[in-house]
C-alpha cells in the first residue's frame, strides 16, 4: 500500500509540473511539445522508483516489491502521458472545429489559444484569412449595389430621351409636325446623348476591366487646357459662367492627350453644371517634386462633408446643379478617376472657400 501511494503521488506531482511545463511551450513547436510528454512520462517513472528506493532504504527491493512498484507507476505515468498528449490533440480538434465552422458562416472564430506555435499560426493565418474574405464580400455587396443603383440611373435617363424621340419621329411619320428641321436638330441632339452615355459606359467596363490601352506621349498640358476651355466656351456663356485661367504655367507630361482632354472636359463640365451663374471657374496648371498639377476651381458653395469620399463613385450626383442641365449617367467623374490613375496619378476633391476644387496629379515622365 504505501510503495502504491508513493508511486501514484510522486506520479501525480511530476504530471503536475509537466502540465505547468507544457503549458509554457504552447508558443513554441509541437516537436518540443511532444519530447516534453515523453520526458515528463518518463521522469514519472523513475521518480517515483527513486523515491521508493530512499523510502525502503535499500536499493535491493524484492522482486514482487519491484514489480508492484514499476507496475503503479509505470501506469499512472502513462495515464499522465496520455492527458498530457491529449491537450495537444484537444487543441488540433478544436482549430478543426473553428475551420469548419469558417467554411460553413464565412467567419473564423476559435475560443482558446492553440497548444503549440503551429496551431497558433495556423490560427493566425485563417483569422487573416476570415478578415479578408469579410472586406471581400463587403466590397462586393457595395459594388453590387453601386451597379444596381447605376443601371436604375442609366434606365431613368435613357427613357427621357428614348420618349422623345419617339414621339418626334410619330409625328414625323404622321405629318404632324410644324418644324420639321427643329424635330431634326432634336433628334440628332438626343442621338447624340444616348451615344454619349453608351461612350461612357464602354470606357467605364474598359476602366473597371483593366483593358484600357493608353497612346503615351509628351503634351503640353498648358496647351491641353487651353484647347479644351475654349471648346467649352459656349456652354460656359449659356450658363453665364465665367472660365478664367489662374495660374498655368508650360508643364509638359507623358500623356496620351484624348484620354485626359476627356478628363479635362469631364471636371469642367461638372464644374460649369454645378456653379452658379455670374460664378466664375478657374483653372491652376503647374509642376511640383515631379508632379504635374492641374487645379479646377469653382464657386458652387461646397460639398457637404459626408459625400466627399463619394464624389467619384460611379452614378453619385450632387444635390446642386444649374436650372436646366440634362442629367447623365453620373459617369464622368468615375471615368475621369479611372483615367487619371491608369496614367499613374489621381484626381481628388476638396472643399474651398466658396466652392470646391478638384486635383488632377500625373507623373511628369511614363511610368
Amino acid at each position: 500500500m504505501l510503495i502504491t501511494l508513493i508511486a501514484i503521488f510522486e506520479s501525480v506531482g511530476v504530471g503536475l509540473i509537466g502540465a505547468a511545463v507544457l503549458r509554457m511551450l504552447r508558443r513554441y513547436s509541437v516537436e518540443l511539445s511532444l519530447v516534453a510528454v515523453v520526458v515528463i512520462t518518463v521522469c514519472a517513472l523513475n521518480a517515483s522508483m527513486l523515491t521508493i528506493v530512499l523510502v525502503g532504504r535499500s536499493d535491493q527491493l524484492s522482486a514482487s516489491t519491484n514489480l508492484a512498484a514499476n507496475f503503479v507507476a509505470g501506469m499512472v505515468s502513462i495515464g499522465i502521458g496520455v492527458a498530457l498528449g491529449r491537450s495537444v490533440v484537444r487543441g488540433s480538434r478544436q482549430l478543426t472545429e473553428a475551420a469548419r465552422a469558417f467554411g460553413q458562416d464565412q467567419r473564423f472564430q476559435l475560443a482558446d489559444d492553440p497548444p503549440t506555435a503551429e496551431l497558433a499560426e495556423l490560427a493566425r493565418e485563417l483569422r487573416v484569412t476570415s478578415a479578408k474574405l469579410a472586406e471581400s464580400r463587403n466590397r462586393e455587396q457595395a459594388v453590387e449595389a453601386s451597379r444596381r443603383q447605376l443601371v436604375a440611373w442609366i434606365s431613368h435617363d435613357l427613357r427621357s430621351p428614348l420618349a422623345r424621340l419617339r414621339a418626334m419621329t410619330e409625328s414625323l411619320e404622321d405629318g404632324v409636325a410644324d418644324d420639321v428641321p427643329g424635330y431634326h436638330r432634336k433628334i440628332r441632339a438626343d442621338a447624340d446623348r444616348l451615344t454619349g452615355m453608351v461612350d461612357d459606359l464602354f470606357e467605364l467596363s474598359q476602366l473597371q476591366a483593366g483593358t484600357l490601352r493608353l497612346t503615351l506621349r509628351e503634351v503640353a498640358l498648358d496647351d491641353l487646357v487651353s484647347d479644351v476651355v475654349s471648346g467649352l466656351d459656349v456652354l460656359a456663356d449659356r450658363r453665364s459662367i465665367r472660365l478664367r485661367p489662374n495660374r498655368v504655367e508650360p508643364v509638359t507630361a507623358a500623356v496620351d492627350d484624348r484620354m485626359m482632354t476627356r478628363v479635362l472636359n469631364n471636371l469642367l463640365v461638372n464644374a460649369i453644371q454645378y456653379a452658379p451663374a455670374n460664378t466664375t471657374v478657374s483653372l491652376d496648371v503647374r509642376a511640383e517634386h515631379g508632379w504635374a498639377l492641374v487645379w479646377i476651381s469653382d464657386q458652387c458653395g461646397g460639398i457637404p462633408p459626408e459625400s466627399l469620399n463619394s464624389v467619384f463613385d460611379v452614378g453619385w450626383r450632387g444635390e446642386r446643379r444649374s436650372p436646366g442641365t440634362e442629367k447623365g449617367g453620373g459617369l464622368g467623374l468615375s471615368i475621369a478617376q479611372g483615367v487619371v490613375r491608369a496614367h499613374g496619378g489621381d484626381v481628388s476633391v476638396r472643399n474651398v472657400p466658396g466652392g470646391c476644387r478638384f486635383e488632377v496629379r500625373l507623373p511628369l515622365r511614363a511610368g
